[in-house]
């Protein structure tokens, strides 16, 4: 398996998280998105959509998007319920990431990271982080119930919520006003083969 990935995307860090927690030996190939390399011709043969991470599963066999990679790897394993109605709940986190949560905490990331702002991006910050604010109180209200978010038991739904969660305050994002995320961030680091995102946690 080879990964094509960026070592700041909280996406890409999805995978190589649950990845190691796997055991799963891959190659890894870094992609600049701030100088353009997910947009070259070469890549747009592998994702049309240009964006990483991609997982080139076998030779010439390549697939894109976050949560479906989850999926394709988690198949088989304590990470992705065999249950129907248990798996659905892994599904239903996982659109509610993508939907939700992500758009809304992984953008104020990224522009306050790696772009400048002027005034009209200054309020669309404001605006995503008010929608970042609502996304974080739906899984505090969650969690406060629940020690993960599906099957209570760690899956691929916590890993996908755990990767920009943990980095939120890199998007000017307070997580002291989430008591019960933050108890939950705390059991996501513990368990067996975690791996930090590395030098982007800081």
């Amino acid at each position: 398996m080879r990964l094509y990935d960026y070592s700041d995307s909280g996406n890409g860090y999805k995978i190589r998280l649950l990845m190691a927690q796997l055991g799963q030996n891959y190659d890894y190939v870094e992609v600049d998105i701030l100088k353009g390399e997910s947009r070259t011709a070469d890549f747009l043969k592998r994702n049309p959509n240009g964006r990483v991470p991609c997982l080139e599963a076998e030779p010439g066999k390549f697939l894109a998007e976050s949560n479906a990679i989850l999926c394709y790897l988690a198949e088989d394993s304590k990470y992705l319920p065999q249950d129907k109605w248990q798996r659905a709940q892994v599904l239903q986190w996982m659109f509610f990431e993508q939907y939700s949560h992500e758009p809304n905490i992984a953008t104020p990331r990224f522009w306050l990271r790696h772009t400048e702002l002027d005034s009209h991006k200054q309020a669309m910050l404001e605006a995503k982080q008010e929608l970042g604010r609502a996304a974080l109180g739906v899984m505090e209200t969650h969690l406060s119930e629940h020690a993960f978010f599906a099957g209570e038991a760690y899956t691929v739904a916590d890993i996908a919520l755990y990767a920009y969660t943990h980095v939120a305050h890199q998007g000017g994002f307070d997580l002291g006003a989430y008591p019960q995320v933050q108890a939950w961030l705390k059991r996501v680091r513990e368990q067996p083969g975690h791996i930090p995102m590395a030098a982007a946690e800081a």
